[in-house]
C-alpha cells in the first residue's frame, strides 16, 4: 500500500512538471546566421538570447565556437548541414558517420547541447539551384539518420530537410490552397523525402516568407502579406484566408494530405521581415509583421486547415552583412538585432502583449570613433565613380539602395558613407581611408535621424578562433609531455624492480 501510495505520488509529481513544461514552454525559435564581417561573441549572444527567453535556435553549420557556448543551456538546437557538403554525405556513408561523431555525439551528453534536429541542405529544392542538389538530398538524410541511430541518438534527434516554399505551388487556374501540389519535375522526390522523413517520426521543415511575395510582386495587396486580418479575404470552399502566411502553410498541408500524410508534423524553419533594402522592408513593417506571427503562432488557432500551436523560427537574430544578395539587398537586414547586438524595435516572444523591450548584446566592444569620410577639400573627382564602386564591393553598401535607410543621402553623402564602410569593414586601418586622396577621417559622427554611418564591434572572433587554437595545441603538447614522462617512468620502475 506504501508503495503504491509512493508510486502514485511520483507519478503525480512527473505530471504535474510535464503540464508546467508544456504550459511555459515557447513555439519561437530564432535563426542564427553568421556571414558577418564581425560577430558579435557567441557567449554573449547565448546569454542575450537566455535573457530574452528564446529557447530554441536553427543554425545553419555546425560552428565549434556556437556549440561550446551552447553547452549547459537548455536552448533546443537545429543543427544544420551546408548544401555543399550534400554530395559527399551521400556518397559516403562514413563522412556522415565522422560529421555525426564530431558535431553531434561530442555535444550530447548531460549537461551538453541540447540538439533536437538535424538540417540536411538549406533549401536544397530551390528552383534557383535548377536540380544541382537533387540526386544528393535523400541519401544524404539517410546517412545522417543512420549514423544517429547508430550513435544511440536516433530517438531524440531527428534529420529533416528546410524546404523554401517553392517546392509547391498553386494551379493557376484555382489559386487557392486545396489546389496546391508539389512543383512536378520534383514531387516523385519530395513524396520519397516525406515517407522517409515520417518513418522516422521526424518533421517536414519550410520556409515561408511573405516578404518575398510582396517583393517580387507590385501588384500583391500588402495588407496580404501581414497577420493582422486588415485584408480582404480568400475563400477556398469552407476555408477563409486573410494572409499569405496562412494561405502558404496550408498549401504544405494539402501537398501532404495528397502524398498520403495528412498529420504530419510541420515545423516552420525560417519566417520574419527585413528592415532595410527595401522600400517595403524598414522597421515599422517588420514589428507589425513579427509581432502578429507571434501573436498567431502562440495562439492556439493554427490555420484554417491544421489547428494548434504553429512550430516557428524567426528569421534572423543578427544582421548579416556579408550575406549574398544575389535575391536583393534586404538579405543583409533581416535581423531582429543590428550587427553589434542592439534590438531594432520592441516585441514579445510569447505573443500576448506588445511594446516589451528585448534584451540587448551586454558588453559589445566597439573600434575607436573614427569615420572615414570624402574630403570636402578634393579637387580631382574623376575617379570618384570607380572609388565608391571599389569601396561598396568590398563592404556593404546596401543601405544607399532605392527605397533604404540612407537612399536620400547626395552623392558626397554617398561617397563618404561607401568609404567609411570599407574603412570600418578593414578594421579602420589608416591606409584604407585614403581612396588616392578623396578620403579623410573625421572624429565627428556623419549619421543622421535616418542614415547610420556605423563604426563595427571589435572583432574578437578571429582572435578567440586561434586562443582556442592555441590551447588545443598546447593541451596536446602538454598531454605528450605527460605521456613520455608517465612513460619514462614506468621504465625506471621496470628497471628497478628486474
Amino acid at each position: 500500500m506504501v508503495e503504491a501510495k509512493l508510486q502514485y505520488n511520483c507519478f503525480w509529481v512527473m505530471f504535474v512538471v510535464f503540464m508546467n513544461m508544456v504550459s511555459n514552454g515557447s513555439c519561437v525559435g530564432v535563426n542564427w546566421g553568421t556571414m558577418a564581417n564581425h560577430l558579435l561573441q557567441p557567449e554573449k549572444v547565448v546569454r542575450m538570447m537566455k535573457e530574452n527567453g528564446f529557447d530554441k535556435v536553427k543554425l545553419f553549420e555546425a560552428d565549434e565556437n556556437i556549440l561550446e557556448a551552447l553547452i549547459g543551456t537548455d536552448i533546443e538546437v537545429m543543427l544544420g548541414i551546408p548544401n555543399y557538403m550534400l554530395q559527399e554525405m551521400s556518397e559516403d556513408p562514413g563522412v556522415a558517420a565522422s560529421w555525426v561523431d564530431a558535431n553531434v555525439t561530442s555535444y550530447c551528453y548531460t549537461g551538453g547541447v541540447n540538439i533536437k534536429y538535424v538540417a540536411v541542405g538549406n533549401e536544397p529544392l530551390l528552383k534557383t539551384y535548377n536540380g544541382s542538389f537533387q540526386k544528393f538530398i535523400l541519401p544524404a538524410l539517410k546517412n545522417i539518420q543512420e549514423a544517429l541511430n547508430h550513435a544511440g541518438l536516433g530517438s531524440q534527434i531527428k534529420a529533416t530537410v528546410p524546404s523554401n516554399a517553392d517546392i509547391y505551388k498553386s494551379l493557376h487556374s484555382n489559386p487557392v490552397p486545396s489546389a496546391g501540389n508539389f512543383r512536378p519535375e520534383i514531387r516523385d522526390l519530395a513524396i520519397e523525402i516525406i515517407q522517409y522523413l515520417h518513418s522516422n517520426n521526424a518533421p517536414f521543415t519550410v520556409n515561408i516568407h511573405p516578404f518575398l511575395s510582396l517583393y517580387g510582386n507590385n501588384h500583391f495587396p500588402i495588407n496580404f502579406a501581414f497577420l493582422d486580418g486588415k485584408n480582404k479575404p480568400i475563400k477556398d470552399e469552407n476555408y477563409v484566408y486573410t494572409n499569405v502566411f496562412d494561405a502558404k502553410f496550408d498549401t504544405l498541408v494539402w501537398c501532404l494530405k495528397k502524398a498520403g500524410f495528412p498529420d504530419m508534423k510541420i515545423i516552420v524553419g525560417e519566417v520574419g521581415w527585413p528592415t532595410d533594402g527595401d522600400k517595403n522592408a524598414n522597421i515599422k513593417n517588420a514589428k507589425r509583421f513579427n509581432q502578429g506571427l507571434l501573436r498567431h503562432a502562440s495562439s492556439g488557432n493554427g490555420t484554417p486547415a491544421r489547428k494548434g500551436i504553429i512550430d516557428v523560427y524567426l528569421f534572423n537574430l543578427v544582421d548579416e552583412n556579408a550575406k549574398s544578395i544575389a535575391g536583393g539587398s534586404f538579405e543583409r537586414h533581416w535581423g531582429i538585432f543590428q550587427f553589434d547586438g542592439k534590438p531594432k524595435y520592441e516585441l514579445e516572444l510569447s505573443g500576448k502583449q506588445e511594446n516589451k523591450s528585448l534584451a540587448a548584446v551586454e558588453g559589445v566592444q566597439y573600434m575607436p570613433k573614427k569615420w572615414c569620410v570624402l574630403n570636402p577639400n578634393a579637387d580631382n573627382l574623376r575617379d570618384l565613380a570607380k572609388s565608391i564602386d571599389y569601396a561598396c564591393k568590398m563592404s556593404d553598401c546596401t543601405a544607399l539602395g532605392y527605397g533604404s535607410s540612407c537612399n536620400h543621402l547626395s552623392a558626397k553623402g554617398n561617397a563618404s558613407y561607401a568609404f567609411n564602410m570599407y574603412f570600418q569593414f578593414k578594421n579602420q586601418g589608416r591606409r584604407d581611408c585614403d581612396f588616392s586622396g578623396l578620403a579623410m577621417l573625421t572624429d565627428e559622427d556623419p549619421s543622421d535621424n535616418k542614415c547610420q554611418f556605423p563604426v563595427m564591434i571589435a572583432d574578437h572572433g578571429s582572435s578567440m578562433v586561434l586562443q582556442r587554437k592555441f590551447l588545443k595545441i598546447l593541451r596536446g603538447i602538454l598531454e605528450g609531455i605527460v605521456g613520455l614522462l608517465l612513460f619514462e617512468g614506468c621504465l625506471i620502475l621496470v628497471d628497478y624492480f628486474v
